[in-house]
């Protein structure tokens, strides 16, 4: 629906000047899934970006394995199936290359046959969670909240997060969630050196949204770790490590076992020590600030989901090592500030901010130049358009996709509504 909000403002600006400033809070949400993105040119020139909003079309692309920027959605693909897919990370708009036969991109179409960096999974598809289900789901009574995993990124219906019940995961007493990001339980096992860290990472019941990840010398945590992996900082920091030893607890388990790859790993059910094994210092011009050796030792953890609390990653180790193990799971991306959808939205909030600054300039400047009935009139043009607005979110089907022909519908019957006044 993302996409069609955006196409809706998109027209509405056109016949009402105002219209932007009232229709604000309904197409916040797009703004933000969009990262200010206003679809005006293909993002293909910009390569494999960090994050941005995908969508995949059925109608070109059955077998779901492409995916295409905002602004081909709206202009290659008006009125066809569509999936949104909120954002992906490291992906490069594929509208119009091999993957689409005979169909070329009507924005760029010099592209490349195959941009061999993608990742696809079932969401292009339009399936998520275990169930391989839709979303919406045409079949349920009522569509669930589903949680993303910020890792292979899928979408998943609480119910099938892999809990024993739905109250594990981390909310306020308003039951809003109180985690920054979410592991799913599959992606948890790559994960498993999370477990060496305080337990202050992980977010859990009765925390407040505000609460951050703490890296103070009294705790015996890492301290001032830099949040940024610039290459000639990476290659000659190491972490400093606290004065005592430090246990790594996490749910009373952890479990020890030697391994060459990430996969060989995941694959480990071993168990080595118990939840009171300590890790001991080292030195901190040689070792990492878990003080262990993850080339021989890393810890295994069994398949479960993870909740982590805000500012987890700026507490990931980033000395040699560590930016070994990264490198070799191929999760290098989790120290990257600007991979998080915090800051994905925070950059199109800052973006949206002075979209709307120059807007209200370009606005005031263009009643101050009307006269009294120019004015009424449009005032009254944008009580009907929203008016209007309100008939058609109350009459629409959230099971059925919106194409452009409902926009124009809207505008059609204001036109008529017009016509007999």
């Amino acid at each position: 629906m993302h996409t069609i909000l955006f196409s809706l403002f998109s027209e509405a600006i056109k016949v009402f000047p105002l219209v932007g400033l009232l229709l604000d809070m309904v197409v916040i949400e797009a703004d933000l899934v969009l990262g200010g993105d206003e679809g005006k040119e293909c993002t293909y020139n910009m390569g494999y970006m960090k994050r941005q909003a995908i969508f995949s079309c059925l109608t070109c692309t059955p077998d779901g394995n492409a995916g295409v920027c905002t602004a081909c959605s709206l202009s290659c693909h008006d009125g066809h199936e569509i999936v949104e897919l909120w954002t992906k990370r490291n992906f490069r708009c594929d509208c119009g290359n091999s993957k689409f036969g005979e169909i070329f991109c009507k924005l760029f179409p010099r592209k490349d046959l195959e941009n061999v960096e993608n990742s696809y999974n079932h969401n292009f598809k339009g399936l998520y969670c275990t169930c391989e289900r839709p979303y919406p789901d045409p079949n349920a009574e009522e569509q669930e909240e589903m949680i993303q995993c910020v890792m292979c990124e899928d979408w998943f219906h609480e119910e099938h997060l892999g809990l024993g019940s739905s109250n594990e995961i981390p909310r306020d007493e308003e039951e809003e969630p109180i985690y920054e990001d979410f592991i799913c339980k599959t992606c948890s096992v790559v994960c498993s050196f999370l477990t060496l860290y305080p337990q202050t990472i992980w977010a859990v019941a009765g925390q407040s949204n505000d609460t951050v990840v703490s890296v103070t010398k009294d705790k015996d945590i890492v301290e001032d770790i830099p949040s940024t992996c610039e290459a000639d900082k990476l290659e000659n920091s190491s972490c400093a490590l606290s004065s005592e030893k430090s246990c790594a607890l996490f749910n009373g388990n952890i479990m020890y076992a030697s391994v060459g790859k990430a996969s060989e790993m995941a694959e480990s059910s071993e168990k080595g020590t118990d939840s009171n094994q300590c890790i001991s210092d080292a030195n901190p011009h040689t070792s990492c600030a878990l003080g262990l050796d993850l080339k021989i030792n890393m810890p295994v953890l069994e398949s479960k989901p993870l909740f982590l609390s805000k500012g987890w990653r700026d507490t990931l180790c980033r000395c040699r090592n560590c930016l070994d193990m990264y490198r070799t799971k191929q999760i290098s991306y989790l120290l990257d500030k600007e991979d998080s959808i915090a800051e994905y939205e925070k950059v199109a909030k800052r973006k949206r901010e002075e979209k709307l600054q120059q807007q209200e300039g370009a606005e005031m400047s263009f009643l101050n130049n009307l006269g009294h009935i120019e004015k009424m009139e449009i005032l009254n043009g944008i009580a009907d358009f929203k008016d209007e607005f309100r008939t058609f979110l109350e009459s629409f089907d959230p099971s059925k996709p919106i194409t452009s022909s409902d926009v124009h519908q809207i505008f059609e019957n204001l036109a008529k509504k017009r016509r007999r006044l």
